[in-house]
């Protein structure tokens, strides 16, 4: 099992960091630095998300940036005879770019069939127990849909259909104007033959896969852009933001109890430990830091490669499930030419060898950290000024935070892998991403696991369809919003949303004022 790099020009590309785009002047506003002054690049083209930040040259890790860039952009591929190996046994996806095409966001989900082999595909399947919206424990948390030979995929994709259905608010669909707008959501078919281990005999103890009474919901990934400054804001200043929302009483449905119930609930933190600080990434806030985040840990969910410090494979969150009926299965056995329990031993195993060596997680995490956020476009034009002063007037800003100040930017690891040291530092930078890292409630249709969502980052987001080719600009969670207005409405479908105020605001606006905020939303 082998990682294969294909030395290419995109490689290239990405040292090519704050050049060519517009020419930073002096007298340029401080917002059209996203990621301060350190954390911001300048190329604005359909590279874009590939560059480093400034910092990152600055501390001299070009090289191990690239390197990083490198092991991100190619498949892993099982390919036993070489130096490198990887690639399951059961996997994802095969690479970063499988699932954030140039490092964006995953691109919007057709309907039909879902295709998990197209590359840009990000939006993931989420698979639930509708009664208690927790992942079913006989599939991964992001179940895999491939297998590497001799072992079968967990999950068929081709018997996996997506459905695009509409809806219709209370305003019609349509603006006082004339102006009408479509507000579409995802409905996912999974039959019970999709899954493995119940082709195998399995029977879970809920009965969900016997009465096919679970719940499949679809959830896009998240742009890795900009990762390493959201790491640098100081946890007090989050904790912070939880207390003034807390406190203001502004939100219908107030704060997620588990994470604030009247100070920082203990599972507000990353691995309940206070000392590793509050969880920031993910739409569901499950991880932080970032060295044990999205770039250090679900990379490695994934593709299921194993490294010094993870040696063990991600296959069900039961954890045996899968081992158990996989060992069983004569085909797995004969093509492996292993007995049941040499299979299961393997599939269980915690001292499996390591797959990736240490220097290149570390050139993987120079890479992830070191990733800049796009300069703002339009910082002068006075359609995006207007849009930005009616973006506050509305009260948009009031989840989508616009600023924040890193602190002194202590890179942590709560595994204590030693690679701490060579990370991109971004200290006392004022940023823009937009966000106020709080889970809040939209109460849409089909909406998306436990109700709750981290406010997305807006930075960069107006450039993905240049980035990725994309057809649409694959805004929310599940790529249901095309576009800005669908985005802006779906948050006030409901009147139990805790953005149904500012949504209504909106509504009333004029043409010419919507396509102000519209446009200021697609220049930060």
């Amino acid at each position: 099992m082998k990682k294969q790099f294909f030395f290419v020009a995109l490689a290239a590309v990405a040292l090519v960091a704050c050049k060519g785009g517009e020419n930073p002047e002096t007298d340029m506003p401080d917002w059209y630095y996203t990621g301060g002054k350190l954390g911001t690049t300048t190329n604005t083209s359909s590279m874009t998300f590939r560059q480093p930040t400034p910092a990152t040259e600055d501390a001299g890790l070009g090289t191990l940036f690239a390197q990083g860039d490198q092991i991100a952009e190619k498949p892993f591929v099982t390919n036993a005879e070489g130096r490198q190996h990887g690639l399951g046994p059961v996997y994802v996806r095969s690479s970063c770019q499988h699932c954030h095409p140039n490092y964006s966001h995953g691109t919007s989900v057709p309907e039909g069939t879902y295709d998990a082999s197209n590359v840009g595909n990000g939006t993931l399947l989420v698979v639930i127990n509708p009664t208690t919206q927790a992942y079913v424990p006989w599939l991964a948390g992001m179940p895999q849909l491939f297998g590497a030979a001799p072992f079968p995929a967990p999950l068929d994709p081709d018997q996996i259909t997506v459905t695009w259905k509409t809806v219709t608010d209370e305003h019609g669909n349509k603006f006082e104007d004339g102006e009408t707008y479509e507000l579409r959501y995802p409905e996912v078919h999974m039959p019970n033959t999709a899954v493995y281990v119940y082709n195998q005999g399995y029977r879970d103890p809920d009965g969900l896969l016997e009465s096919q009474g679970y719940e499949v919901k679809l959830e896009n990934t998240i742009g890795v852009y900009g990762s390493g400054l959201l790491d640098a804001i100081p946890d007090q200043d989050i904790i912070d933001q939880y207390a003034k929302e807390a406190a203001d009483g502004k939100l219908k449905n107030g704060l997620n109890p588990a994470f604030w119930d009247g100070g920082f609930a203990t599972s507000g933190y990353y691995k309940n430990d206070p000392q590793w600080g509050p969880k920031r990434f993910t739409y569901a806030l499950t991880r932080g830091p970032i060295m044990d985040a999205a770039g250090a840990n679900a990379i490695w969910n994934i593709t299921n490669v194993t490294r010094s410090d993870r040696r063990y494979h991600y296959l069900d969150l039961n954890g045996t499930i899968y081992a158990e009926y996989a060992s069983k299965d004569p085909e797995v056995q004969t093509a492996s030419g292993k007995t049941e329990d040499e299979l299961y031993n393997y599939l269980t195993s915690k001292e499996l060898p390591a797959e990736m060596t240490d220097e290149e997680f570390t050139q993987v995490m120079v890479w992830h950290r070191g990733l800049a956020v796009p300069a703002a476009r339009g910082v002068n034009d006075e359609k995006v000024l207007r849009g930005k002063e009616l973006f506050t007037q509305i009260g948009c800003d009031y989840c989508h935070r616009p600023t924040w100040t890193t602190g002194s930017d202590e890179v942590r690891d709560p595994n204590n892998f030693p690679v701490t040291a060579s990370m991109p530092r971004y200290p006392n930078q004022k940023i823009w991403p937009y966000t106020d890292m709080v889970q809040h409630k939209l109460c849409m249709e089909n909406d998306i696991r436990t109700g709750w969502c981290r406010t997305t980052p807006l930075w960069g987001r107006g450039l993905h369809r240049k980035a990725t080719g994309d057809a649409y600009e694959a805004r929310m969670h599940d790529t249901r919003a095309r576009n800005v207005i669908e985005a802006i409405m779906w948050h006030g479908y409901s009147n139990q949303s805790d953005a149904y105020w500012p949504t209504q605001q909106f509504y009333k606006l004029n043409k010419e004022d919507r396509d102000a905020v519209v446009a200021f939303i697609n220049a930060i």
